[in-house]
């Protein structure tokens, strides 16, 4: 796998600055705005470089949040107006179009 440049990782934090609250985008949405190869980069990055962003409003595809951050992620976008269903979010609700 190439190495991950500067340039990815500041177009993946301006993506996931640019999510208004309210709304939501998946991995894949920003992996794919940002023109890297897989949604596991922005997970990578987001793990590493993304305390000082709104990461509550990145999700997996299947609306489902990690296990360990579920809790936290939900209460935030429920706070924001996200509609959740059953734990899950409605991404067809709440997903943005970059």
């Amino acid at each position: 796998m190439a190495a991950t440049t500067d340039e990815q990782i500041e177009r993946v934090r301006e993506l996931v600055t640019s999510i208004p609250p309210g709304a939501v985008a998946t991995y894949g949405d920003i992996a794919t705005a940002a023109g890297l190869s897989s949604p596991r980069t922005v997970g990578w990055i987001m793990r590493t470089d993304a305390a000082d962003l709104p990461w509550h409003r990145v999700i997996g595809a299947s609306g489902r949040p990690a296990p360990h951050l579920a809790h936290r992620q939900l209460a935030k976008l429920e706070l924001e107006g996200v509609p959740i269903r059953d734990g899950r979010v409605d991404i067809a609700a709440a997903r943005i179009q970059f």
